[in-house]
Parts: C-alpha cells; sequence; structure tokens
C-alpha cells in the first residue's frame, strides 16, 4: 500500500472523539488519586453524622465541590441558616469566578457541553484545562469534556465508596476531616517550592491569621 493509501486509511480510521478520551485519561490520573482518596473521607464524614449513604454520590453529581460539601456536612448538620449557607458558599467558592472569567474563549465553542464545562470547573480541572494540550488528531473540545468528567467520575466513586464503607463499617472518625486541610496545605507547600514569587502564600497566611483573630476558630 502506498504512503498516500496508508495515510488516507489512518484518517478515515481514527476517531477524533475516541482520540480525545485516549488523550485525556493519563492527564486525568493524578486527579483520580486524590480524589478518590479525598471522596471516600468525605463519605465517611456523611455517613458519620448520621446521613444515608446514598446522599454522598447525589452530592458528588449535583453538588460537586470538594471543599464546599464538606463544608456542607456541617451546615446540613446545624439548624438551617440560609444567609449563614449564602455567605458561607461565596466565601469558599469565590474563586471560581476567576477561573470562569479565564475560561471564557476556551469555552467559547463548547456548544451544548459548555453548561457542563462550568458546573465542572473545579480546582484541579481548572489547573489540567489550563495546561493539557489536545493532541492534533483528537477533538479538542471532546477533550476538555473528557478532562472533566473523568475527574467528576473520580469524585463520586470515592464518595460513593466512602460512604458505603462508613455505613458498614462503624469506627472513631475523629480527624479524617483534615483531610481537605492536608491537601491544600500540600498545594501550598508545593507552590512555595516551585516559584520564586511567596506573596500568594504569604498573603493567604496572614489573611487566615486576621480573620482566626477576628472571627475565632469556630468561624
Amino acid at each position: 500500500m502506498s504512503p498516500v493509501h496508508l495515510n488516507q486509511f489512518e484518517q478515515i480510521g481514527t476517531n477524533p472523539k475516541i482520540e480525545a478520551f485516549k488523550a485525556a485519561f493519563p492527564y486525568s490520573l493524578p486527579v483520580m488519586v486524590g480524589y478518590v482518596v479525598l471522596g471516600i473521607a468525605f463519605g465517611i464524614i456523611l455517613t458519620g453524622k448520621g446521613f444515608s449513604w446514598w446522599l454522598a454520590p447525589v452530592m458528588g453529581l449535583l453538588i460537586y465541590a470538594g471543599s464546599m460539601q464538606f463544608v456542607a456536612v456541617d451546615l446540613l448538620s446545624a439548624v438551617f441558616n440560609p444567609f449563614q449557607v449564602i455567605i458561607m458558599t461565596l466565601t469558599v467558592n469565590a474563586r471560581h469566578l476567576f477561573y470562569g472569567i479565564s475560561m471564557l474563549d476556551k469555552f467559547r465553542n463548547m456548544g451544548k457541553k459548555k453548561p457542563y464545562m462550568i458546573f465542572s470547573l473545579t480546582d484541579e480541572t481548572y489547573s489540567l484545562l489550563c495546561s493539557a494540550v489536545s493532541p492534533k488528531q483528537a477533538d479538542e473540545n471532546w477533550f476538555y469534556f473528557f478532562i472533566s468528567a473523568l475527574n467528576q467520575l473520580y469524585w463520586i466513586t470515592g464518595c460513593t465508596l466512602g460512604a458505603i464503607g462508613g455505613s458498614f463499617l462503624h469506627y472513631d472518625t475523629t480527624g479524617i476531616d483534615f483531610a481537605m486541610t492536608a491537601l491544600f496545605i500540600v498545594i501550598m507547600v508545593e507552590q512555595w517550592e516551585s516559584t520564586s514569587n511567596h506573596l500568594p502564600v504569604i498573603t493567604g497566611l496572614v489573611i487566615s491569621i486576621i480573620n482566626l483573630i477576628l472571627f475565632g476558630s469556630k468561624n
């Protein structure tokens, strides 16, 4: 077979959507490790507070906000205060406003996938979408979509496993809610070591200390 015919055959046999999935999967693997572990921690905490296991995958599917889901467990356990819920949610997830603005051009031609891409823009997904490069043989929009969808699938899987395990295995869960805090500490340390500009870390520490003094550890 001549090179020309071979190239034509390869082009015909290449499915851009399948190639997009195959390219996106390796990018998502590091997120899988973190999301499954953190999801398990969330599921254990949720059932440890007396909630049914099925609520964990539902929250992972419809809310899909790692740190806010941890906070939501305490909010659901306390007396319902709409004002507190709104302020807490805006405070915890305010950074997503800036994520969305920086993705306007990248999501412009996503079509029907655009609402989901906006919904699924977590910290880790945002990081991958900023750095990941779609191969030429793959559909770029599907490449970004599969990264986002795979990440959410990992999170739902972890939440479900943790909730089911927490429902059948009863043990002391003291300290497991520190998992999300530990993740952010690791991210902070990695940022400190990878760049000479330490202003973001210093700013975060100073603001945290100020808020701790003003509002106390319980708030």
